[in-house]
């Protein structure tokens, strides 16, 4: 499957956000530092706003002001332990299309490599301090269909927990 990337970009929150550092759980420092992969498959639905990538990215940069740690990276403290720094540095969002068509890719992913070229790919070998912690991939079928890739450090699911609960 052949995939161009027609735009890469860095949404950043809508409003200034908090800087800071939080700490993560014990659990967390000792796992694996990489992007945990999901997609998500949307057919087309007639609609000539179907999956407005414009909207995805305002709405995007909205959820960031309450959600502002994900807009962070991370990094270390002055005793070395992994944290992340709030620091409003913004998401990867990356708009693509293919000649493909989607239902090749729909059914047991398990021998499917290709379902990972749906998902940004991190470059780890400027440290810890130079990706972010999620990246996001809209990518255009020749059905009209949509796929939407995320990668998400996998440091980032206490933090969430934590973030959602101070909101509602």
């Amino acid at each position: 499957m052949e995939i161009t990337i027609k735009e890469s970009a860095i949404v950043r929150p809508a409003e200034d956000t908090p800087k800071r550092s939080l700490w993560n759980s014990n659990l967390d420092i000792v796992m694996t530092r990489y992007h945990i992969p999901t997609v998500y498959y949307y057919k087309p639905n007639g609609s000539s706003d179907f999956f407005d990538t414009g909207r995805l990215k305002e709405a995007l940069s909205k959820i960031l002001v309450p959600f502002y740690p994900i807009a962070g990276r991370l990094g270390y403290d002055e005793n070395g332990r992994l944290e992340i720094i709030c620091n409003g540095e913004g998401v990867l969002f990356v708009e693509a299309e293919t000649t493909s068509v989607m239902e090749h890719l729909i059914g047991d992913f398990t021998e499917n490599h290709q379902v990972l070229s749906l998902v940004p790919k991190v470059d780890y070998s400027e440290g810890i301090s130079s990706y972010p912690l999620i990246v996001l991939q809209v990518t255009k079928f020749k059905c009209g269909g949509v796929c939407l890739g995320v990668g998400i450090q996998h440091t980032l699911g206490v933090c969430l927990d934590a973030c959602h609960c101070t909101i509602h």
